[in-house]
């Protein structure tokens, strides 16, 4: 079952939402509605909360986790994903805040306390190092990262239709699913 309780406490999905069956999802966990989770995520949810909003996916083999609360840090970081996310293959986010129309290149690694506004690319194989803040309406890659250039418009624009596209995909699967359940 890819919906585990921890400590009394479930993940939801929203309306339309998809989680594969071979992903884990544990504990305190809202998808969004028209949100999907593809084959192979692991989102834990054990020590801080995960956020993620409608119309974003978090492709095949990405790691979705958080970092606790302590006397340090009060609220501890939860991982936070907007709307219209597109998260790529082999992510590693944690304890991170993504904003709106986003896409996150394969194999990235986001950590604690980056903060990225909307709008931006962020590279494959990108390394946000923490506490670090993206600016809105650039590309960011490399390792470290590093500003590369402002975004086209048409790249602004495929933000969104990225999003859209992994909600008709999503939708054929269960589609899919259900006539086969019939």
């Amino acid at each position: 079952m890819p919906l585990r309780t921890y400590k009394s406490i479930a993940p939801t999905l929203g309306e339309r939402g998809n989680v594969d069956e071979s992903s884990v999802i544990a504990g305190d966990v809202i998808l969004d509605d028209d949100a999907s989770i593809w084959p192979l995520v692991a989102a834990r949810g054990d020590l801080n909360h995960i956020r993620i909003g409608k119309r974003s996916n978090v492709q095949d083999g990405t790691v979705l986790h958080v970092t606790r609360k302590s006397a340090q840090n009060p609220n501890g970081f939860p991982l936070i994903i907007g709307e219209d996310v597109t998260v790529g293959h082999k992510c590693m986010l944690h304890g991170c805040e993504l904003g709106n129309r986003i896409l996150v290149g394969m194999g990235a690694i986001i950590m604690d306390g980056v903060v990225v506004e909307d709008d931006v690319f962020i590279g494959a194989g990108t390394l946000v190092p923490p506490n670090k803040r993206l600016e809105s309406g650039y590309l960011y890659v490399g390792n470290p990262m590093q500003k590369k250039r402002p975004l086209k418009e048409s790249e602004i624009a495929f933000l969104k239709q990225s999003a859209v596209n992994y909600v008709v995909l999503k939708d054929e699967y269960l589609s899919q699913e259900n006539s086969s359940n019939s």
